[in-house]
C-alpha cells in the first residue's frame, strides 16, 4: 500500500533503554494536548496492530526467543513497524492528528545496529523500507542511567521481564551510548531529555522541547 506524500499531523517518538518512563511520559503529552484541543493516538512498537501485537509476542515473550539470532529479531521488528506506519500512523497524519509513538525506527538503528552490531548499511535499508517517508517530526530520548532503567525493570510489578528487559548491563551501556550518538549527529530532530528526575520535572522538560512543534 502507497504511503500518501502529503502529511498534515506531526509524528513524535519516544525512545530510551528500558525502564526510561517512555510509556508514562507518552501518556502525560497526549492528554497535554488533548487539552489544547488537538486530536492525539498513541502507539507502541512492536506493536499496535493486531499483526504487530503478535509479531510482539513473539519478540518479547516466546519460549525460544532466547535463541533468535539478531536478523530474525531485526526483521521482524521491522515488520512490525511496516504495518503499524500503513495501517496506523500514515492515514492519522493525513487527517491531522498528532501521533505519539512510543519507539520507532531509531530503536532499530540502536538496539540490533549497534548494540546486536548488524551491519549498518542493510539495517538502514530496512528501515527505510519499512516507513517510506514516514518520518518523526521530531524524537523524543529520555535518557537515564542504565543502572536506574534496571532498577526500575526490577521494581516493575507486572510479572517478569521479557526477552528484551534480561539483557545485560553491557548491552544497555550500548544502547544508552548509541542513542546519545545518534541524538548528536542528528541534533535538529532530537531532543534528549534527562530522565532520572521525578516525573513532573521530566513532563516539563519535554514539554519545553516539543512546544515549538504545537505553537
Amino acid at each position: 500500500m502507497p504511503l500518501k506524500n502529503k502529511i498534515l499531523g506531526k509524528l513524535v517518538s519516544f525512545e530510551g533503554s528500558e525502564g526510561s518512563g517512555k510509556s508514562t511520559q507518552i501518556s502525560r503529552l497526549a492528554k497535554h494536548l488533548q487539552l489544547l484541543g488537538r486530536e492525539v493516538i498513541t502507539t507502541r512498537e512492536p506493536g499496535g496492530t493486531e499483526i504487530g501485537e503478535q509479531i510482539r509476542n513473539i519478540l518479547v515473550h516466546n519460549s525460544k526467543g532466547d535463541e533468535m539470532c539478531a536478523e530474525t529479531e531485526l526483521l521482524l521488528f521491522t515488520a512490525a513497524r511496516a504495518q503499524l506506519v500503513r495501517q496506523i500512523i500514515a492515514p492519522a497524519l493525513s487527517s491531522g492528528t498528532v501521533v505519539l509513538s512510543d519507539r520507532f525506527l531509531d530503536s532499530t538503528t540502536v538496539y540490533q545496529g549497534i548494540a546486536r552490531r548488524l551491519a549498518s548499511d542493510p539495517v538502514n535499508l530496512i528501515n527505510q523500507f519499512a516507513v517510506g517517508n514516514v518520518m518523526p517530526d521530531l524524537t523524543v530520548i529520555i535518557d537515564v542511567p542504565t543502572e536506574l532503567g534496571l532498577q526500575r525493570i526490577r521494581q516493575r510489578a507486572s510479572g517478569l521481564p521479557d526477552r528484551m528487559e534480561r539483557e545485560n548491563i553491557d548491552f544497555y551501556n550500548k544502547v544508552r551510548e548509541g542513542y546519545l550518538l545518534l541524538a548528536k549527529s542528528m541534533p535538529r530532530r532530537f531532543v534528549v531529555i534527562d530522565g532520572s528526575h521525578d516525573e513532573d520535572k521530566v513532563e516539563k522538560a519535554i514539554w519545553t522541547g516539543l512546544q515549538k512543534l504545537f505553537t
